[in-house]
């Protein structure tokens, strides 16, 4: 499976944006999120959580219009696999980046240790690590 730094995460991001036709909010959760925070050089696949059914279903059938080639994970609303998110997690969240149609955040940190205790398995842990010391959280 090829690695996805940011830059190439963006650019995946930005043909997605052409083909939407409303604006959507996108939160990075994940590697996805270290990857754009800088926190990690890359990450294997692109995971997302989408407030919102109706933008959740937007972005699935935009996602499935264009030819990728990335594993893309979508959650809806304020899960992230089972785990629900706090209710504040939006607000929470870190802008990157704003396209035309995508307003593009990422979990916060400490949301990200959280979501990522619930698998634990040795890639989340190095994650964990990664982020605890990264944004030093205590």
């Amino acid at each position: 499976m090829a690695q996805l730094n940011s830059t190439k995460l963006l650019g995946f991001l930005g043909e997605v944006d052409k083909e939407l036709n409303k604006s959507i909010t996108l939160v990075a959760v994940g590697g996805t999120a270290l990857t754009l925070l800088k926190a990690k050089a890359s990450t294997l696949d692109v995971d997302f959580t989408i407030p919102g059914k109706e933008d959740f279903a937007l972005f699935k059938k935009t996602l499935n219009s264009i030819p990728h080639g990335f594993k893309v994970d979508c959650y809806s609303g304020d899960l992230i696999f089972s785990e629900a998110l706090p209710d504040d997690y939006l607000k929470k969240s870190i802008p990157i980046k704003k396209l035309k149609n995508i307003d593009l955040r990422a979990l916060h940190p400490v949301d990200i240790v959280v979501t990522k205790l619930a698998r634990l398995n040795e890639r989340d842990k190095q994650d964990i690590g990664t982020t605890i010391k990264k944004f030093k959280l205590t």
